[in-house]
């Protein structure tokens, strides 16, 4: 049996390197419950089923609704038992869920499977990673995450092309069994295996820190302010990046899951478009980087808000998309808002809030997010239906980010000790 209190291996480097691969590779596994991988068993559904798309739609809809009220409890759970054995728990049943899906006879299955899916893939298998993370690092926070969300454009890259080929190959049924085959027997061994909830339960410090630095009046690396999640929900800072949450995870879902009909709009092919879709995920990975060592040097806020900006631009240049070209275009700028956004609005709750309560806080954040993506898809359908076109409900989707940006830009670091005398004053 292995302890929690021992390192498995012995290396040269800091074992919270080790901690980011495993986290890369949770995030990676949450593919199956994720849009752009669902979306390809969609396709697959229709033609075998003979479901309609409204159908589909409304069941994905009220499941993710569904997964994402429930979301918040993962993240209680994730404090209470910690990263190691929520992330083996959390991956056994979303491989159970995988083969539940290889068993769907008809729309009530469908539902139950797109649930299990979206909180135990999407919600859940994205949440622990993006806790367990920011234990093991503080002033290198940032890079780490950076590292850590090469597992989620690497999913984003390659599941779309491979789904496909899987379900050429097997068919539906049997490529669901392939992925639980992946959870069961690659992840889940290496989850129990690698990780450790924390630095200090294996006598480190984040960062690799040293007790001489500890003591140091000159370095305040590690320690962080302990907020819980009930001091964290009395601040305007946490409601306010509860809502920059939301708006991408809304505005992008809308966007990618009409992101064929949208470029067909300009005569762009389907292959064409989902070449589109991974350039973005292609052009995200080395932008994270970047973002990852430029938000350790400033406000997270301040690149929050200018994410945001760049949202707003890249939508402007979807609008005018008329072409191939102008499409690449808009994927390669896509990409660059992508890297930024991805690192900031990860790294901004345990900046924020320090890492004592981080399921908790995180886990809100993440129900939001779920949520957020439920409603995106909805109101890009329905006006499509009354204008007979997307431009309309894109320049309207421009307003949500543009408040994400006025949020954001005033969202600075609570102080915790302020925080307690406005409270009690």
């Amino acid at each position: 049996m292995i302890h929690n209190n021992k390192l498995p291996v012995q290396t040269r480097f800091y074992y919270g390197w080790v901690i980011v691969a495993i986290a890369a590779m949770g995030v990676f596994f949450s593919g199956p419950g994720q849009t752009y991988s669902i979306s390809i068993f969609i396709d697959a559904y229709l033609e075998h089923f003979g479901w309609s798309s409204t159908l589909v739609s409304t069941m994905y809809l009220f499941a993710t609704l569904l997964a994402g009220f429930l979301l918040f409890l993962v993240g209680r759970l994730v404090d209470k038992y910690g990263q190691r054995k929520m992330t083996v728990i959390i991956a056994v049943i979303l491989g159970i869920t995988c083969v539940f899906n290889s068993f769907l006879l008809g729309p009530v299955m469908l539902f139950f499977g797109l649930f299990m899916l979206r909180l135990f893939g999407q919600g859940s298998m994205t949440l622990i990673p993006g806790t367990l993370v920011p234990q093991w690092f503080v002033s290198k926070r940032g890079r780490a995450l950076s590292f850590m969300a090469f597992g989620s454009f690497l999913s984003a890259a390659a599941l779309p092309p491979f789904n496909a080929w899987l379900i050429d190959q097997v068919g539906w049924q049997m490529s669901w069994l392939v992925w639980a085959a992946f959870l069961f027997f690659l992840f889940v061994p290496l989850a129990y295996f690698f990780i450790r909830n924390k630095p200090e339960d294996v006598g480190l410090l984040p960062d690799n820190a040293v007790k001489e630095t500890l003591d140091s009046k000159n370095s305040n690396d590690v320690s962080e302010e302990r907020w819980t999640m009930q001091e964290a929900m009395k601040t305007k800072q946490f409601w306010l990046l509860l809502f920059c949450v939301s708006v991408p995870s809304m505005v992008n879902t809308g966007i990618v899951f009409h992101f064929v009909p949208i470029l067909a709009e300009s005569g762009i092919e389907r292959t064409q478009a989902a070449f589109v879709l991974s350039i973005m995920a292609i052009v995200s990975f080395p932008v994270t980087f970047l973002a990852g060592f430029l938000v350790e040097r400033m406000k997270v806020n301040y690149m929050i808000a200018l994410s945001f900006l760049g949202q707003i631009g890249i939508m402007v240049i979807l609008v005018y998309t008329d072409s191939y070209t102008g499409a690449i275009i808009f994927g390669i700028a896509r990409g660059i808002v992508g890297g930024f956004e991805a690192i900031s609005l990860g790294i901004v709750w345990p900046n924020f809030f320090g890492r004592a309560n981080i399921g908790s806080i995180k886990g809100a954040s993440m129900t939001v997010m779920v949520i957020g993506s439920a409603f995106g898809p909805l109101p890009f359908a329905l006006a499509y239906d009354y204008f007979s076109s997307y431009q309309e409900i894109l320049y309207l989707m421009m307003l949500f980010p543009f408040i994400g940006m006025i949020f954001a830009f005033i969202s600075n670091k609570p102080n915790r000790s302020k925080e307690k005398i406005t409270q009690v004053s």
